[in-house]
Formats: C-alpha cells, sequence, structure tokens
C-alpha cells in the first residue's frame, strides 16, 4: 500500500515537471489511475489478504411471517372445535347454549434468524410472538425452533441435526404453516406430534442436487415440505416441545422420502415411523384411571405420496398405530389402535406474477390425542373446500369453507359430537 502511494507521488510530480509534453488525454489517464491505487489503498488489508474481515454474525439473516384469522362467518354450530387446530375457532364450553366469542385472531407471528456462520454449522432460530398456552391467553413468545445442524463433507450432505425441531414424521408435519393450503394441518397425521417439535438429535442425508430440488418446491410455489433429508434417523424425547421430559425413555423416529421427476412432474412417495412411551404429567382428570402413567405405549407408521401442482396436485398420507385413548365407559385411558389420514386436491394457478390455488381437502381420524385432556378420543370426517391468493410474494389471503363431523370426549365431556359448518378467512404477511 505505500510502495503504491510513493509511487504515485512520483508520478505526479514527473507528470508536473513534463506537463508540456502531455496532451490532455495522457493527463486524464494517469489521475484516473492515481485515483484508483488510492481508494484500492484504503481498504484495511486482513491476514488473507481479501479485503474487508467477514464475521459469522454477517452471515446471518432475518426473514419471517405473520397470520391473522377470522372463524365466526356463517357458522351453523360454535360447538365445533379443534384445540389442536386453531384455539380462536369455536368453543369448549360445557354450557347447554355456549357461543363462541372469538373476533379477529393472530394465529402465528414469527421471526426466523438462520445462517451458515460455519462450513460446517448451520444455525436456525424461530421464536412465535402469538403463542397460546392456554384458551383466551395470548400473544407470549415461545421457542418454536432452536437448532444447529453439523455438516460433515463439504456438499453438506450428511448432516446432524442438534436441538429443538421438527420430528421427521409426515409430510404435512414437515409443510411449514407459511406453505401449507388448509389453515390447520390433518388430525390423523398432527395428532402424532402437537406443534411438529421436540428436543432431539436427527441424522439426515440427501444429495446435493435433491438438496436443490427440495429448496426450488418451496420457493417457486410448489408447496413443498423443505430439507428433512431423503434419510432421516433420529431420538428424541417424546414429550413436545418446551416441556420437560416425563421419563427417560427416547423415542425413535426414521424416515425415507424422495421426489421423483417423472417427465414435466414431480411426484415423491415415502415412508415414516416412530416408537415411544408418553408420560402423563398432568393431562388426566380427578376421577380418570391410567396404567402405568409415566410408560404409556406410543407408535404410528404412516405413508405418504405427493404430485406436486405441475398445475394439478395430489397430497395424501395415511397412518396406523397404537396409543392412549379416553374410554367413555371406564373412564380409563386405554392403549389402544388408531388410524388416520387425509386427501388433498389441488390446482396452482398463474396468473403473471400471480398465484391462486384452489382446493379441496377430506381427513379422517379415529383414536386419541394424548396430549389434550384425559387423551381426549376422536372421531373426525372433515371436507374443506377452499382457495389462496398470492397477488404479491408478501401478501396472501386464503378462504376456506369446511363442513365438520367431530366427535371428542372426556370426562367433562362423555357425549359429544358436534356437526356444523363455518367460513374461516385468513391473511397471511411474508417478509
Amino acid at each position: 500500500m505505500i510502495k503504491k502511494l510513493i509511487v504515485a507521488v512520483l508520478l505526479t510530480i514527473t507528470c508536473a515537471a513534463n506537463a508540456q509534453e502531455l496532451n490532455k488525454q495522457d493527463v486524464k489517464n494517469e489521475v484516473m489511475r492515481i485515483l484508483d491505487s488510492i481508494n484500492k489503498a484504503k481498504l484495511p488489508e486482513t491476514k488473507s489478504g481479501g479485503g474487508v474481515e467477514e464475521h459469522w454474525y454477517d452471515r446471518i439473516s432475518l426473514r419471517g411471517y405473520a397470520q391473522i384469522r377470522y372463524n365466526g362467518l356463517l357458522s351453523t354450530n360454535d360447538k365445533v372445535s379443534c384445540d389442536q387446530c386453531d384455539r380462536s375457532w369455536g368453543t369448549t364450553s360445557t354450557a347447554p347454549d355456549a357461543k363462541a366469542n372469538n373476533g379477529l385472531f393472530i394465529r402465528r407471528a414469527r421471526l426466523v434468524f438462520s445462517g451458515q456462520v460455519h462450513p460446517n454449522l448451520f444455525f436456525y432460530f424461530q421464536p412465535d410472538f402469538a403463542s397460546s398456552p392456554s384458551t383466551g391467553v395470548q400473544n407470549f413468545v415461545q421457542i418454536r425452533d432452536l437448532y444447529v445442524d453439523v455438516s460433515f463433507d463439504p456438499k453438506k450432505e450428511y448432516r446432524v441435526r442438534l436441538g429443538q425441531s421438527k420430528i421427521p414424521y409426515g409430510f404435512e408435519n414437515m409443510q411449514s404453516s407459511s406453505q401449507r393450503l388448509t389453515l390447520d394441518r390433518a388430525d390423523g397425521i398432527n395428532s402424532s406430534i402437537q406443534n411438529e417439535r421436540d428436543l432431539g438429535i436427527f441424522f439426515y442425508w440427501a444429495p446435493a442436487e435433491i438438496r436443490k430440488r427440495f429448496a426450488m418446491l418451496v420457493n417457486d410455489g410448489y408447496k413443498g415440505s423443505g430439507d428433512f433429508g431423503v434419510f432421516a434417523l433420529g431420538v428424541y424425547n417424546g414429550q413436545i416441545a418446551n416441556k420437560l421430559d416425563g421419563n427417560r425413555d427416547l423415542n425413535v423416529v426414521a424416515r425415507i422420502t424422495y421426489p421423483f421427476v417423472v417427465g414435466s412432474q414431480i411426484i415423491e412417495p415415502g415412508i415414516q415411523a416412530y416408537t415411544g412411551k408418553w408420560a402423563f404429567t398432568g393431562e388426566i382428570s380427578s376421577g380418570v384411571s391410567v396404567d402405568n402413567p409415566q410408560y404409556v405405549k406410543d407408535q404410528r407408521v404412516g405413508a405418504t405420496f405427493v404430485l406436486y401442482p405441475r398445475p394439478f396436485g395430489v397430497q395424501t398420507e395415511y397412518n396406523f398405530g397404537t396409543g392412549p385413548r379416553y374410554n367413555t365407559l371406564t373412564k380409563h385411558v386405554d392403549v389402544t389402535d388408531l388410524n388416520g389420514g387425509y386427501v388433498l386436491l389441488n390446482y396452482k394457478w398463474d396468473i403473471k406474477k400471480m398465484h391462486v390455488y384452489p382446493f379441496a381437502k377430506f381427513q379422517y381420524y379415529d383414536g386419541g390425542k394424548k396430549y389434550e385432556k384425559d387423551s381426549r378420543s376422536y372421531v373426525v370426517r372433515d371436507f374443506q373446500f377452499g382457495v389462496e391468493w398470492q397477488p404479491i410474494k408478501a401478501f396472501e389471503l386464503t378462504a376456506e369453507y369446511v363442513l365438520a363431523d367431530r366427535t371428542f370426549e372426556d370426562s367433562a365431556l362423555p357425549i359429544n359430537r358436534q356437526q356444523g359448518n363455518v367460513l374461516r378467512l385468513q391473511a397471511q404477511f411474508n417478509f
């Protein structure tokens, strides 16, 4: 740097001494060269000689989304509700003439901090500012995801994830709520793991080419599930996220999925399974009995098939298993068989830069929900028809009409089959 400045000064002196011998163009060229040398000299040198030193925090990016809902239009029965899905939908009151008083509702408000902070370390942190710890209590901050991916090769095909993250079970469970067409996940699959997350350690493998394909299916508007590997294997607490483990029996989960290109279409079949022991820690009411409440069998196996919307799409999943379920006759939580799934039909209509996604879904579930009161017993048969309109990438509006037939029974509501229809609306902001 000093040598360049000395040379520049000497050249300037030489030019001044011989100005009468130079034409204007020569002077201009020499001045531009000297100024360029001075500008380069202003950059601080690093040990590698590569300019300004980059810090790990310079690699952290910030994005997020928020969802605002209204569930009160054209409701024919306010007692139709889904505690797992949306606490602003209907009412769980036991009063015979109970009505829902819910208005506009912030369903999600999330920020995502993420980045490749080291060639072999990826960091991801997602808090939710609209968590609802109980009915009527809104907008608490809660950690949704906090994990690191440690990779073992330059292409990052082999990696281990440590922390709180989604459990690799089911396509719709993996799919971000910012990507999903229907407002809520299906009971049959989502009843496996509340909020889809837990603390665990997971191994993921996928070829670099397929990792790019997973990213494309999300970024190009095909409603992909994200990159959770072609093969996944891991262990986790089995007690849901943000909650201490209730026993020392770790759950084990495995998943295999692959997005094939078939002509102009992309299909993704998959299979997944988990096994473990569920521990009740406060969900059981007085007068309800459970055998060995800290070690209740909890096992499932499921299959997935996705035809991505290019432009017509099909998404379907079904799973079978064994888990706890309230028995209304004996007031006992039994370990019983369960099964359920869904079929989603959708279409991707591109109008210049605008996207429209009409969809229809049927879901069925017959089983218990271990994390609800008394391991509440369910039989669900729902139809959903709707459309998502995305005029710009930063804004989406979804309208969904639900024809619900839901039986959900516990010690407080031992006979409770509710049927009804409702029009649900959601505005989503992406940033």
